[in-house]
């Protein structure tokens, strides 16, 4: 039996719950993400070479923070909103099919990033991303996710907020005035329709970008300018710098960043790395093997 570990406060717990039984042979307990990198410390140690985790990024990302750099299995019931991670790898969506492929799909290691002591699988940022969550949670219960988003998107272009941080890249400590900093794991796309998708065959590494703009609007338009003609085409213009690195160290002047959607708290300096193939995904057997390929070119 494979321990599959359900965040009670997903949308679809329920759903995904029902999945897992209706498919058989796996172990289901629900664990809310405080509590979940210790049951997969807990599941390892009693011998599990594979676990699931049901639930979105920031679920997934707390039970990397336990399986990263070990040999042991991670397979994934995609339940949140985004599922970054999942649909990178692959996974289809419809809870049934992807519980199938936790069962006989195979691992493919997946790249990630850390940020101090906490690792990443997606993204991370620091400024006006943390204020546009925190205000889209306190609406939410209200408006709805849709909503609470673009009401929270539009009081963010009224009052954007900056702060001064010190960028030290590859060696070179550059002072900016931001709204915010972006960093990603793996290339990433700033073009509709996959807008913060991985860019396939992308290269490795900390994609870090940084608004230099200050006024709402102006950041707006540099934002609608990068969607429409991709990071390249604004990064030569004075609105972002953009750099593809190893590693990065930043100084904020701010007490929370973002770590894969979630809001977390932060001491300065944060110091971030790239980690290669640190975490072994289960993906339906056809992408398993391309990324194999991909791997041998």
């Amino acid at each position: 039996m494979i321990p599959a570990f359900v965040n009670p406060l997903a949308g679809n717990a329920g759903a995904a719950a029902a999945a897992l039984r209706t498919v058989g042979g796996f172990d289901i307990r629900e664990i809310p993400p405080q509590g979940l990198a210790k049951h997969v410390r807990d599941a390892i140690a009693d011998g599990a070479t594979r676990v699931l985790v049901a639930g979105g990024d920031g679920t997934i990302g707390s039970a990397a923070n336990a399986l990263a750099g070990t040999a042991v299995e991670l397979a994934i019931l995609p339940c949140g909103t985004l599922n970054h991670l999942a649909k990178d790898v692959g996974l289809p969506l419809d809870l049934e099919e992807a519980a199938r492929v936790a069962l006989a799909g195979r691992a493919v290691a997946v790249d990630s990033a850390v940020v101090n002591d906490r690792i990443f699988l997606n993204t991370s940022s620091v400024g006006a991303y943390v204020s546009f969550v925190r205000a889209r949670e306190r609406l939410e219960h209200r408006l709805g996710y849709g909503i609470a988003s673009l009401v929270a998107g539009a009081r963010l272009l009224f009052r954007m907020p900056t702060f001064r941080i010190s960028l030290s890249v590859e060696g070179r400590v550059r002072e900016y005035v931001t709204p915010l900093v972006f960093i990603g794991v793996g290339e990433r796309e700033l073009r509709l329709p996959t807008l913060g998708a991985r860019v396939a065959n992308g290269r490795r590494g900390l994609h870090v970008m940084v608004i230099r703009e200050r006024s709402g609007g102006r950041t707006l338009a540099m934002g609608m300018a990068a969607a429409a003609k991709g990071v390249k085409a604004v990064a030569r213009t004075p609105a972002l710098d953009a750099f593809i690195v190893e590693s990065c160290t930043i100084q904020p002047r701010v007490p929370r960043i973002a770590v894969d959607g979630e809001i977390v708290s932060a001491k300065p300096p944060l110091e971030y790395r790239h980690v290669d193939g640190c975490l072994r995904v289960i993906a339906p057997i056809e992408e398993a093997a391309k990324a194999a390929e991909q791997l041998n070119e």
